[in-house]
């Protein structure tokens, strides 16, 4: 009885790792996840681990310079700018995504992204023999600006090659690829690796190595199908990128649901992002992914990667062991990415969004009280590291992973470039007023910071629970009709739709 109340759901989790390991679509994932998303994932938490040595080279290189060691505000501030400049060309690399998938296409503008890493990297190997604190500034823009390009077309590029039964489960390797990109950084940056004074240029520019074998592997696989048939009206083309990557098949199914996409933006331009902002028929796709997103980023998970180190030191974990605690939670990271991949066809999108922003509420209501009582018994502080270890897995196996795929989901092959521009750019904002604000939060709040993100995590909750559609096994024109539907107080955002742009 048991054997048959579980196959169900067993029969159709194997169906959908059958349709995922029939061609190779498997490889073709982990190509684009490895220079794409990772490179983003190695470079947040990557310059952590260096960061004495860097500060120690700026200080020697001013030094030959001017003859004296720079006041410790200058060497701070020049540090802050290592650290910044990567965000702002994240910023700039989200913004342009639009106009190169556009020109370039999905294929040829995740290629050229390649260069733009590679560049960076020798950049970034050329610094310490040109003893140049500017050459690391000029380098981390430049890999700040690839990674945000990467990402945005990697999105792209999965959303427009994955068959619509396994959607949420291909898009969200994005998530799943950042993880593992975290969890690289900071191995790679252990003392017995590369973590020493005299490799940190070349531990920057580790991901530059697998921007090359993305640029040498990804030429021998097919342009995105729906890019393919909807913007470049090439049936037979899309049918056989289909088949390349998810084995033999006529794909009825997904080549009439692309021609439905196809009948609506017929003769409509690809949105630009003002056109976009402006548009009354998508305003509570944007509404949704802004709340998501915003609650996403401001929930206290994602700084948890960055200052890990000082959340665990006035946690009253010893100074000795914080580094194997932060690999802990880069390994519980992509467990957790995995497992929602796994997850995500099953239960639907809305569940994992509301109850990973529900445990993440209540989780941080917790981590106040434990933070307040470190100091009563010696087992306390790893309660807490229990609990932020909790916080990752309901942040990691809910949100952060639902959203990734939901800003591809939510708009019609016309929107969806300067959508994924447009959320992307809402991350790297947002994870650049966090790096500001956050080392302030922690300052003035102390343990009390965690109550103002566990209401940050709380309002997550109510939007998604109580309004966001589920997006599950629907296709992109039936999800656009669902989110038109919804109205608060008799209204409706989408009502009086604009004329659209035609060629």
């Amino acid at each position: 009885m048991s054997e048959a109340n579980g196959s169900p759901g067993q029969d159709r989790m194997e169906t959908l790792l059958r349709q995922l390991t029939r061609g190779n679509a498997l490889f073709f994932i982990l190509i684009l996840g490895i220079g794409g998303s990772f490179q983003n994932g190695f470079h947040i938490v990557g310059v952590s681990s260096p960061s004495p040595f860097i500060q120690s080279f700026i200080n020697s290189t001013w030094y030959e310079r001017y003859g004296e060691l720079p006041p410790p505000q200058t060497v701070t501030l020049i540090w802050s700018a290592i650290v910044s400049t990567y965000a702002i060309g994240g910023l700039l690399g989200a913004l342009s995504a639009k106009f190169l998938t556009g020109m370039l296409g999905r294929k040829r503008a995740m290629l050229g992204n390649n260069f733009i890493s590679i560049v960076a990297a020798a950049v970034m190997l050329t610094s310490k023999a040109a003893s140049s604190f500017e050459c690391i500034i000029l380098a981390r823009f430049v890999f700040g600006l690839s990674a945000g390009l990467g990402v945005c077309i990697q999105s792209i590029y999965l959303a427009e090659s994955s068959p619509q039964k396994i959607r949420g489960m291909v898009t969200l390797t994005t998530a799943t690829f950042t993880s593992i990109g975290k969890l690289s950084g900071q191995f790679f940056g252990l003392s017995e690796i590369l973590g020493r004074e005299e490799h940190w240029n070349i531990l920057l520019s580790v991901p530059a190595c697998l921007s090359v074998v993305q640029l040498l592997v990804l030429p021998f696989f097919p342009e995105a199908p729906r890019y393919l048939l909807i913007e470049k009206g090439d049936a037979e083309a899309c049918r056989k990128a289909l088949q390349s990557l998810w084995g033999q098949g006529e794909y009825k199914q997904e080549m009439e649901g692309m021609a439905a996409e196809q009948s609506v933006v017929k003769g409509v331009r690809p949105k630009s992002l003002l056109e976009l902002l402006r548009d009354r028929s998508v305003r509570w796709q944007l509404i949704s992914m802004a709340v998501i997103y915003g609650c996403t980023q401001f929930s206290a998970s994602p700084t948890i990667s960055v200052f890990s180190f000082d959340i665990f030191l006035k946690a009253g974990i010893p100074r000795e062991k914080i580094r194997y605690v932060t690999l802990g939670i880069g390994a519980t990271e992509v467990l957790s990415s995995i497992s929602c991949g796994l997850m995500i066809e099953h239960t639907g999108r809305r569940p994992l969004l509301w109850g990973g922003f529900g445990a993440m509420s209540a989780i941080q209501v917790f981590l106040t009280i434990t933070l307040n009582l470190k100091d009563s018994s010696y087992w306390v502080p790893y309660i807490t590291v229990v609990l932020i270890i909790l916080l990752i897995i309901s942040y990691v196996g809910g949100p952060v992973g639902v959203a990734t795929s939901l800003s591809t989901e939510l708009f019609i092959q016309s929107y969806r470039p300067a959508a994924v521009s447009l959320m992307s750019f809402q991350r790297w904002l947002s994870f650049s007023l966090i790096g500001l604000v956050f080392p302030f939060l922690i300052e003035a709040l102390e343990s009390y910071c965690f109550v103002l993100f566990a209401s940050v995590s709380l309002l997550g909750f109510l939007f998604t629970f109580f309004i966001l559609p589920e997006t599950k096994g629907k296709t992109l024109v039936e999800i656009s009709e669902e989110f038109k539907a919804i109205t608060v107080c008799g209204k409706s955002f989408s009502e009086d739709e604009p004329v659209e742009t035609k060629l």
